[in-house]
């Protein structure tokens, strides 16, 4: 069963895996990713999760997960597709940020990490230091979604430089859209924001989508304005520190619907399934292109705030524990190919599908 006490209340799913599956993943050279690597249809799916499979299925134990908001309702999505095959097993996924997810997985109290942007040396760091050895999965692609309240019409598309110029370590104190005019303009944009309030609410340090939205959108302009003696280093892979700040992608939509003139940003797939809110187009330079946030563009990249989304395995708990081997062989054949689009994210292509699946095989 899944526990989520991000709703307050533990929810939990029990979870199974045909005994013919894990015998083929842990009982033979060939494993079970190796034999569905290049078979990825809608029947090979629902093969594996016939109520057949359960025939003599005797797996029992816990799996436990923490980490990214972002990538929880993958994790939770496919513990719910795996319950019809595995009832013995436990799995508990919360998601309080992919930093704080990291701080877990690196004490050994995780099996597995959710994370929303690559582990940082300093992570890696900590891990080497506890003895944690894992492997590194690539699970999907999300973009990042600059949204607004579906009544603000006076902001279409920002560049990297606004965005900057309204986000960025800068723009403490900026009060009003028109407050960032200046700087934007010194940055290229051309400096005609509105004179109305600027609320802002996003992720906060906690958070793999607040690391990636600066590693994306705003590093490259601040290493720049350091450079000219504009910002201090320490200032350079940061924002500005006075907004409303949450790790629950939830509570940011909340907010930007309680302003007509809100700014924020949250995942993709939370976006997109919100109603009342704009998505708001991104070009990389002033003038440049405006590309909307969609399925199709952040599949192929075109798209400006793309990345890629991961879970992290303990690589000794997944030796000593056949619930978790089994839970993440079922996340690399139907949560791939099935878990990740349920859920509103982009499915890897057959390339980068292959690569995962062989790095966990």
């Amino acid at each position: 069963m899944l526990h989520h006490p991000r709703k307050g209340l533990l929810r939990m799913f029990a979870l199974v895996l045909a005994m013919a599956m894990l015998a083929t993943a842990c009982g033979s050279d060939t494993s079970v990713l190796d034999s569905t690597a290049d078979t990825t249809s809608s029947d090979s799916t629902a093969d594996t999760t016939s109520s057949d499979s359960t025939a003599g299925s005797a797996i029992e134990g816990t799996v436990t997960i923490s980490g990214s908001s972002t990538v929880e309702p993958i994790s939770i999505r496919v513990a719910e597709l795996f319950e019809s095959v595995e009832p013995g097993v436990v799995v508990d996924v919360d998601g309080p940020g992919t930093g704080d997810g990291f701080k877990l997985f690196c004490a050994g109290e995780t099996d597995i990490s959710d994370a929303s942007r690559a582990i940082k040396d300093s992570e890696a760091a900590d891990c080497e230091a506890a003895g944690i050895e894992y492997t590194e999965l690539i699970v999907g692609i999300d973009g990042i979604a600059v949204l607004t309240n579906s009544a603000n019409d006076a902001v279409e598309c920002l560049s990297f430089p606004e965005l900057y110029s309204l986000i960025g370590p800068e723009s403490v104190g900026f009060e009003s859209w028109a407050d960032a005019n200046e700087l934007a303009g010194e940055l290229g944009g051309d400096g005609a924001f509105p004179d109305v309030p600027l609320d802002l609410t996003a992720p906060g340090e906690e958070s793999g989508t607040y690391d990636s939205f600066i590693e994306i959108a705003l590093e490259d302009i601040g290493d720049a304005r350091a450079e000219e003696g504009a910002i201090t280093e320490d200032e350079v892979a940061t924002t500005r520190p006075d907004y409303s700040s949450s790790a629950d992608d939830n509570v940011i939509l909340q907010n930007v619907l309680g302003s007509s003139s809100s700014l924020g940003w949250v995942g993709f797939a939370f976006a997109a399934n919100a109603t009342d809110v704009k998505l708001i187009d991104i070009a990389e330079e002033p003038g440049g292109e405006c590309v909307s946030a969609t399925e199709e563009t952040i599949a192929s990249g075109e798209y400006p705030i793309s990345r890629e989304l991961f879970i992290y395995v303990n690589n000794a708990n997944a030796a000593a524990n056949p619930a978790l081997q089994a839970y993440v062989d079922y996340y690399m054949t139907v949560g791939l190919d099935t878990a990740v689009a349920e859920v509103g994210y982009v499915t890897l292509g057959a390339d980068a599908m292959a690569n995962t699946r062989s790095n966990w095989s």
